[in-house]
C-alpha cells in the first residue's frame, strides 16, 4: 500500500517561492505533482521517473521537481496568482513511459493535498 503525505503549502505574494514536500512509503514508481483549482480540471504540473522529468508548459522554468530517496519535492519560484490551487503528490502503480508522465490518469495513488495560495 502506497501512502503519500504532502507538506509545505501556504500563502505567498506573487513573485515569491514555496517548496512542497511529499513523504512516500510503499512501492512507488513514476511520481508527480498535480494541482486542481476550483472549477478546473486536475492537471499534472511536474513529473519524474528514472528516464527524466516533464513539466507543464505553464510552469516550465519556474518549477523544479526532484526526488531524494522517499521524499518528492516541488520547488516553486516566481509564483503567480494563477498557480493558486490544491497541490497533490501522486504515484503510478507501475513504471510509466516518459511520454505519458503528464497524463493525470497514469497516477493511482494520491496524497491528501496541500493548498497553495498566491496573492497579487
Amino acid at each position: 500500500q502506497v501512502q503519500l503525505v504532502e507538506s509545505g503549502g501556504g500563502s505567498v505574494q506573487a513573485g515569491g517561492s514555496l517548496r512542497l514536500s511529499c513523504a512516500a512509503s510503499g512501492n512507488t514508481y513514476s511520481m508527480a505533482w498535480l494541482r486542481q483549482a476550483p472549477g478546473k480540471e486536475r492537471e499534472v504540473v511536474a513529473a519524474i521517473n528514472p528516464g527524466g522529468t516533464k513539466y507543464a508548459d505553464s510552469v516550465k522554468g519556474r518549477f523544479t521537481i526532484s526526488q531524494d530517496k522517499d521524499t518528492l519535492y516541488l520547488q516553486m519560484n516566481s509564483l503567480k496568482p494563477e498557480d493558486t490551487a490544491m497541490y497533490y503528490c501522486a504515484s503510478s502503480v507501475a513504471p510509466t513511459y516518459t511520454a505519458r508522465l503528464l497524463i493525470p490518469s497514469e497516477y493511482r495513488y494520491w496524497g491528501q493535498g496541500t493548498q497553495v495560495t498566491v496573492s497579487s
